[in-house]
């Protein structure tokens, strides 16, 4: 048999979920609160290459919530997401702590973000690998600067197929 024959080839199909909100009042009371936290540390972030700003905001099982913003550097990609900034943080202070929820905004300088902006393949990666260690799912909430929030309840709705430990 050829190597390359398709005639063994099958199809799977994957979906996913989301839940959407008009705007952000419309989420439950605490969510509103993260994202809130979220907006106020997407001003911190350092952006003066791409001039996109992001935001997050992470609620701990312990009632901790964590924060970081975006950090460019001019050697890049030396710099870092906000997702990573705000997990890796959480994980070092509060490595037994479980990441509940997590609240992401974006907003661009040069004109303004209305769709829902999710978190890159990197911090996609990167927040899988908390999900895995913590062997629950992490409700993830992103929205642009105004408009529509998605919620996610997992991460694995974004990256449906997960490089993790099991594959090493």
């Amino acid at each position: 048999m050829d190597f390359f024959s398709l005639t063994n080839m099958k199809e799977i199909i994957i979906s996913t979920q989301f839940t959407v909100f008009e705007d952000a009042q419309d989420m439950p009371t605490d969510v509103q609160d993260l994202m809130k936290q979220a907006v106020e540390v997407r001003k911190n972030a350092y952006a003066p290459y791409s001039k996109f700003r992001v935001g997050v905001a992470i609620l701990l099982d312990n009632g901790e919530v964590i924060v970081g913003s975006n950090q460019e550097n001019a050697a890049y990609p030396s710099g870092l997401c906000a997702e990573r900034v705000a997990i890796f943080y959480a994980g070092a202070k509060y490595p037994d702590a479980k990441v509940l929820k997590m609240a992401i905004t974006a907003a661009s300088d040069t004109n303004q973000t209305t769709a829902p902006i999710p978190p890159c393949g990197s911090c996609r990666q990167s927040i899988a690998e908390y999900e895995i260690k913590q062997e629950m799912p992490i409700e993830i909430y992103f929205m642009g600067e105004i408009g529509l929030v998605y919620k996610s309840d997992s991460l694995k709705n974004l990256l449906p197929f997960m490089f993790d430990k099991k594959f090493l």
